[in-house]
């Protein structure tokens, strides 16, 4: 009992206070979703769960035409696929996929320009982010131990590859505050939080058109309270535009470009021992998917 007393009223200290009694039940984590992302066929459009009792991915569902540049969010336990292309055109539909009915519905398109909104071409690529289950802007606290704030990391200006954690959006506080750079300059990272750190995974260190491009597999992580960054296990293999994704305590790497091919190798975070595992890969190999978590 002051083990738990310590753990829940003492927040900061969860690193340090970690131990098997600590880990999520494989029953209560939920289940991960990959959507979307470029393959051999130059933009997938298949939605694939994963079941971690299982060890399994499954196609649970198709995308309506829409293939590459949209962005994906969780509300309220279902997937919310806003914008993107069909290849030849910006979209400004959404598509929503409840998990528990195991079933799709379209939903109404983001509004016209004249309402707040300006759909243009730049609306692909697309994100989209939940702002802890609200409807509006207004600052609320929320249940769910979800940070009040959002990352924005590395990147790319033109041809020019960019090394600095863009900012960090603090909605209380209604300002964005520059970090301190990482070590590496890369592109097509993919990005994860977890116990109050950033992790910036993967991606390229110049264009792709480069002959100097190289592929990492440098696994880096940010401690917002002494704004320093720290290498950490790399994963087993280089690749780009990979799919993270926090499932439980672990995070997921999913996917992404070996240089050659579109991989479907999947491989597992544990923070607590600094180590590397891969688990089942998906159906279907595939760069820069939308990669979420869902409670069901």
């Amino acid at each position: 009992m002051m083990e738990a007393m310590r753990y829940h009223l003492l927040p900061e200290r969860r690193p340090l206070l970690q131990s098997p009694r600590t880990r999520p039940r494989k029953a209560t984590v939920g289940a991960m979703f990959a959507v979307g992302g470029m393959d051999a066929t130059k933009g997938a459009t298949s939605i694939e769960q994963y079941c971690l009792r299982k060890d399994t991915w499954r196609q649970v569902a198709v995308m309506s035409g829409r293939r590459l540049q949209f962005g994906v969010t969780v509300l309220e336990d279902r997937l919310y696929v806003v914008g993107g292309r069909d290849g030849l055109k910006t979209l400004n539909t959404v598509e929503c996929y409840n998990p528990a009915a195991r079933a799709g519905a379209s939903c109404p398109p983001c509004p016209p320009t004249g309402t707040g909104w300006e759909w243009r071409s730049w609306r692909a690529p697309c994100s989209a982010v939940e702002l802890c289950g609200q409807h509006g802007h207004a600052p609320q606290h929320c249940g769910r131990g979800c940070p009040q704030q959002q990352a924005v990391c590395c990147g790319r200006k033109g041809r020019q590859l960019l090394s600095e954690v863009r900012g960090v959006l603090r909605p209380t506080h209604q300002q964005v505050e520059h970090l301190r750079p990482d070590g590496q300059p890369p592109g097509g990272v993919g990005v994860a939080t977890w116990n109050g750190f950033l992790y910036a995974i993967g991606g390229h260190d110049a264009p792709a058109s480069s002959l100097a491009s190289r592929l990492s597999d440098c696994v880096e992580r940010y401690d917002p309270k002494t704004d320093t960054w720290t290498a950490v296990a790399p994963m087993s293999i280089s690749r780009d535009a990979v799919g993270v994704c926090l499932l439980g305590d672990r995070l997921y790497a999913v996917g992404g470009y070996d240089g050659q091919m579109y991989l479907n190798t999947v491989e597992t975070y544990d923070p607590q021992t600094n180590e590397w595992t891969q688990v089942a890969p998906l159906c279907l190999g595939r760069a820069g998917a939308c990669v979420v978590s869902v409670k069901l």
